[in-house]
């Protein structure tokens, strides 16, 4: 572990209401979006500051409990109307949701504005949200050591160029294995890692639901299995708890530009270690509805199921 102060990750995305059935069960108006997950799993390991906006219906006690979790909420905007509220099952293919309606409400008008306090965090995470956004985001950050980002497939028809000066200025992008497919035009896995290395973020991670993920750095490959859970209840926000846990293991651990320019291989290292950190935590977000496990979840815990999976993927000795 790194032994310098904590550096504070940004983080920019939705906060919002969802409404959930899977084959386990329904959950209605339950707590949901980008922003919640990420900063849950990530402020198990470094500070986390929200940008984001809510309606004059979101729980203020739920804003003080992130508070409680070392989460500077003062950028998230209270503006007049409903919270953006999904709705969406899951069929016995739980990789994909089907969504049935979409209410942005407030979302619809956000216009992300940092504060001061937050423009000079060293580590930012742009959530799945317009391109044109996480754009207005970056500049307002000053001396950023490092920027990853999530998109979807909304935003690579809709709006692809926009979306290509976004990943021009990012290091690490998460996306699904659907989505990589459909931003690079090929089928393979690796061409599609390596065209989308051209056009900016150097470090591709490619989620594949129950098979786990695919990490591809500039020195290398790596195949991270899913962790095995009896049952799976609610898949939602497992890719952004995934991607908190990842961006809050390099923050804690020194991770930047310079160690991945500068050394390669120790960086293809620290990606891999965070990797495992992030599927350990996805495999927790995935055993309740809403944000109920991460909102419980200990930093000990934690590392129990990460030497679990280890233990599950060594060969020993060969």
């Amino acid at each position: 572990m790194n032994s310098k102060p904590p550096r504070p990750i940004l983080t920019v995305g939705s906060m919002a209401f969802d409404s959930v059935r899977t084959p386990s069960g329904r959950a209605d108006h339950v707590l949901g979006g980008s922003a919640n997950y990420f900063s849950l799993a990530a402020s198990l390991f470094t500070p986390v500051k929200i940008v984001a906006v809510v309606g004059e219906d979101f729980p203020k006690a739920h804003l003080q409990f992130l508070h409680e979790k070392n989460i500077d909420v003062s950028g998230v905007q209270i503006a007049a109307g409903k919270t953006f509220h999904w709705v969406g099952e899951y069929d016995t293919n739980l990789n994909e949701a089907t969504t049935l309606a979409t209410a942005l409400n407030v979302f619809e008008h956000f216009d992300p504005k940092l504060p001061s306090t937050h423009t000079s965090c060293p580590i930012v995470f742009l959530a799945n949200i317009d391109p044109v956004l996480q754009q207005q985001v970056l500049n307002q950050v000053k001396g950023h050591e490092l920027v990853a980002c999530d998109s979807m497939n909304f935003w690579i028809t809709g709006k692809p160029e926009e979306l290509k000066k976004t990943l021009k200025q990012v290091d690490i992008l998460s996306i699904n294995e659907k989505e990589a497919f459909l931003l690079s035009d090929e089928k393979s896995l690796e061409k599609a890692a390596k065209k989308i290395q051209a056009m900016g973020p150097s470090n591709i991670i490619i989620k594949r639901g129950e098979y786990g993920s695919a990490l591809f750095t500039p020195s290398g490959i790596f195949l991270a299995p899913a962790f095995l859970v009896d049952q799976v209840i609610d898949p939602t926000g497992a890719g952004d708890s995934f991607a908190g846990a990842l961006m809050g293991y390099l923050a804690e651990n020194g991770a930047n530009r310079t160690l991945m320019k500068n050394d390669p291989k120790a960086w293809d290292q620290l990606m891999r270690r965070a990797i495992m950190y992030g599927t350990v935590m996805a495999s927790f977000t995935i055993q309740d509805f809403s944000i109920g496990r991460l909102k419980t979840l200990t930093r000990e815990e934690v590392m129990l199921r990460k030497e679990h999976l280890l233990k599950m993927t060594s060969i020993g000795a060969f």
